[in-house]
């Protein structure tokens, strides 16, 4: 039986499960990443821009869950590392694209083996890291109650 004192436990804590998971999946990342040269935000930047480049930084902030602000000095750092250009729009001189460099196509090639490289440290298989990461985007996509 339950009684309102347990429900104010940390560890029954969903923020707390989050949060925890969240800082350890970074902890994960940051030695598989670090030959590559990339942060775990910086990751995140690339694997968008493999996706789709050249690309308003609008945009890109936005699939990345960031404010613009947020995303601008993740890619100025990617420029100055030679992985990334930023331009302004032919057509629009206030739209600033995001394009890969040749060397930023190149790392695509050194990244592929990361995603391996997590489930062995998590030690997960895809269907459950899948399973994990669809539960979490379900999660994510749903607005909270209005009381």
């Amino acid at each position: 039986m339950t009684t309102s004192d347990d429900l104010l436990r940390l560890d029954d804590q969903l923020c707390f499960a989050l949060v925890t998971a969240a800082r350890n999946v970074v902890a994960v990342y940051r030695p598989i990443l670090e030959p590559l040269g990339l942060t775990h935000p910086q990751y995140l930047v690339m694997l968008a821009l493999w996706e789709r480049a050249p690309r308003p930084l609008g945009d890109l902030a936005a699939d990345l869950a960031l404010d613009p602000a947020t995303a601008s000095p993740l890619v100025k750092r990617l420029e100055a590392d030679g992985l990334v250009a930023r331009q302004r729009s032919a057509l629009d001189e206030r739209r600033l694209d995001i394009t890969l460099t040749d060397a930023g196509r190149a790392l695509r090639e050194r990244a592929l083996d990361v995603p391996r490289q997590v489930m062995a440290a998590v030690g997960m298989d895809m269907q459950e890291i899948a399973a994990l990461r669809d539960g979490l985007a379900a999660f994510a996509g749903r607005r909270p109650a209005v009381s």
